[in-house]
């Protein structure tokens, strides 16, 4: 009874300090978003997208030292070598827990510019995180499922266009672009539900990285495919709050972006669509077998 009490403890305390970060932070992101929206100039509004940017990685920095207080965590970082913060990235990796969110953030804090995620389109409302959201110019997305578009087929490809348009944001100051390709948090009941062919992935959707490709593809100095391991399990959000998140494993590979995969083909061009499925699924099938390594124990 007294372990789980001063687990809820320490759960409630780091929660208690991010809350209070993001609060802190959440002031001058804010504020500097409407004055960037407001303002049309664009050498002006480029400035304002560094600043905010800086803001974002302080906010990010803080939170990610309060997770390291309440957690020993082990980190086994990998390929980590010649990343700059002043380059075009899109990241893409594997999705198994909101955990890899905070992983991410950490690892690539002042390596790489700031990250910016496709965040569901429900999130906007989420208090104080909603707003901060907006004001980084993170690309909110609404998902229909085939049988709404079955009904409403005006809707079709309205998503992809919103990608489209939130990329285009992008350009004025260096970027990191991120997508969880499997489109949701890997569990073996969805991967059941799913017939997913991987033993630890889901099947991925190409449509989000297609596009950021096809608005971004030229600007992008590289791909890096990051694979997340916890060897010990996925740890859940609140267990990480309470200082049960012990061991995590990344592995970081650059991948070039080759000219044919910068397209504007993927949703009429049927043959490019096929070979950009084949690409795609080609690197997950060498994801899910580093994965499969990976969790091995150590000889």
């Amino acid at each position: 009874m007294l372990v789980k009490t001063i687990r809820n403890l320490r759960g409630v305390l780091t929660f208690t300090a991010c809350t209070i970060n993001t609060i802190v932070w959440f002031i001058p992101i804010f504020l500097l978003g409407i004055v960037k929206m407001l303002l049309p100039i664009a050498s002006i509004r480029s400035v304002l997208s560094r600043w905010l940017m800086g803001f974002g990685d302080a906010w990010v920095s803080v939170n990610a030292w309060i997770f390291s207080v309440a957690n020993d965590t082990t980190w086994d970082v990998r390929g980590t070598r010649d990343l700059s913060n002043r380059k075009w990235y899109l990241v893409i990796a594997n999705h198994q827990t909101w955990v890899d969110i905070v992983v991410l953030q950490t690892v690539f804090s002042r390596q790489i510019p700031f990250l910016k995620f496709f965040i569901k389109q429900q999130l906007v409302w989420f208090p104080f995180l909603g707003v901060a959201f907006w004001a980084l110019d993170m690309p909110f997305m609404k998902r229909y499922s085939k049988s709404y578009l079955a009904r409403h087929p005006e809707r079709k490809g309205q998503d992809l266009e919103a990608t489209r348009r939130a990329c285009e944001k992008f350009r004025d100051a260096p970027t990191s672009v991120i997508n969880f390709v499997e489109g949701t948090r890997f569990t073996p009941e969805k991967k059941a539900h799913r017939g997913s062919p991987y033993e630890h992935l889901l099947m991925p959707r190409a449509g989000g990285v297609a596009l950021a490709l096809s608005s971004m593809g030229e600007m992008f100095d590289a791909i890096l495919d990051v694979t997340i391991v916890y060897p010990n399990g996925p740890p859940a959000f609140w267990a990480m709050m309470c200082g049960e998140f012990d061991h995590v494993i990344v592995d970081i590979r650059h991948r070039s972006v080759e000219t044919w995969l910068v397209s504007d083909g993927y949703q009429d061009d049927r043959q490019f669509r096929k070979e950009f499925h084949g690409w795609l699924a080609s690197l997950w099938s060498d994801k899910d077998a580093l994965i499969e390594k990976l969790q091995l124990p150590p000889d």
